[in-house]
Parts: C-alpha cells; structure tokens; sequence
C-alpha cells in the first residue's frame, strides 16, 4: 500500500472520529449500546478486504493462488463490494439495535466521506473532467484545468454530515430517518459528482441510485410510521 493511499485513509479516519466525538456531546448517540468506533472501524476493514477481493475477481486474479495481491489495494477496490460487505458487517454489528446504531453512526460515515475525499489532494487525484470555471485547478506540468470533483463530494459529505446532525439533536426525528437520508446523501453525493469524474468505465450509477431510493424511502417508512403511532 503506498504511503499517500495511507494519507487519504488516516483522514477518513479522522473525519469519522471528530464526528463521533463532536455528536458524542450533544447526545446525540443515546439509545445507542453498540460501540460506535469499534463498529464502524471494523465494517470499514470488512468492507475494504472484501472490494479489493472482487475487484481481483472481476480481472481474473486468484487470491489463494497469490495472496500478497490482496494487500495491494492500490491496485483497485471494488466499490459495490465494499460497500454492500460493510452495510451488512454493521449490520450484523448492530443486529440488536439496528435503527439506532444506524441513526447514530449515519452522520460519522459522512464525515468520514469527507475525509477520505479531501485525501484524494494527498494522493493526487482529486480533479475530474476538463472546465473553464474560475476554481478549476491544474495538476503539476499541464496547463489544463479541471474540476476539483472530490472537494465538491467532500463538500456534499460536511454540509449533508452536519445538517442531519443537527437535525438529530434539535428535530426529534423518527427513528431510522437520520439513517436513512445519510444512505440517500452517501449515494446522492457521487451520483451528482459523477458526471465530472474521470473514468474509463464509469462508475456504479446503479448502486448510487439505489443507496438514494433506499435511503429516501426508509426516511419516509420511518417519518409515516411516527405519524401513524401518534
């Protein structure tokens, strides 16, 4: 692994922990008993071991055959692998309260998001497609500028991270809403910045899609459940 994709990982890193703690003093993990760190930190590594084992799957690498490949995550990681395996680790995590665990941790692992977003400056590559607009930047030894893709998803990730935050701790939302829309904001962010992204492939609109569907219509389940009990 090279030191800059550790760069990039030690930020989301922090960008999880200074919002766990930032919420931590407000309260806004009550009702919650599962350990918050601990799970996120583990379905994150769950999620990462698992993208980088399908994305050597998907060009034909076998890891029992060579295993040392398993460490080169620079090499590409499945995004939708690693995505669906740390959804369902935390589920499995958080089985016995599932709702407010998820509620709870939803706008960490925006932050952390975020994090990890900005610390595409340390690995250098954060720019996108071509633009004229006056923040375009350029990288070393071109004169082409470009969208600055991954400061405007780390943007999308702070604004959504503490505007649900502060929902949590001033709006008394149903439960499982805060879970919900976090979902929703974690595929909403890429789906709008894709289009600016440079890839040869694309990325998995279906999974950004879905992440918003799902989440939109768990915040609305939750928001007519609370409606109907009162």
């Amino acid at each position: 692994m090279e030191f800059t994709l550790l760069g990039a990982a030690a930020l989301g890193v922090s960008g999880f922990w200074l919002m766990l703690r930032w919420e931590a003093k407000r309260g806004n993990a009550a009702g919650c008993a599962l350990d918050l760190w601990d799970a996120g930190l583990t379905s994150g590594a769950v999620g990462l071991v698992v993208g980088r084992l399908v994305a050597m799957a998907q060009v034909g690498i076998n890891p029992i055959a060579d295993p040392a490949q398993i460490i080169l995550v620079r090499s590409g990681v499945s995004t939708a692998g690693a995505s669906v395996a740390a959804l369902l680790m935390f589920g499995f995590l958080a089985r016995k309260s599932f709702l407010s665990s998820a509620d709870a941790i939803g706008p960490s692992v925006l932050a952390g998001l975020a994090g990890w977003h900005v610390g595409a400056l340390v690995t250098g590559s954060w720019l996108g497609t071509v633009s004229d607009l006056p923040w375009a930047q350029t990288v070393q030894g071109s004169d082409i500028t470009r969208h600055p893709v991954e400061l405007y998803a780390a943007a999308l990730y702070v604004v959504a991270a503490f505007a649900i935050a502060t929902w949590k701790q001033k709006g008394r939302p149903p439960r499982g809403a805060p879970a919900g829309l976090s979902l929703a904001a974690a595929g909403g962010a890429m789906l709008v910045t894709e289009p600016v992204r440079i890839s040869l492939t694309g990325g998995p609109i279906w999974l950004y899609v879905g992440a918003v569907v799902t989440g939109f219509g768990v915040a609305t389940w939750s928001i007519l459940r609370q409606r109907s009990q009162t």
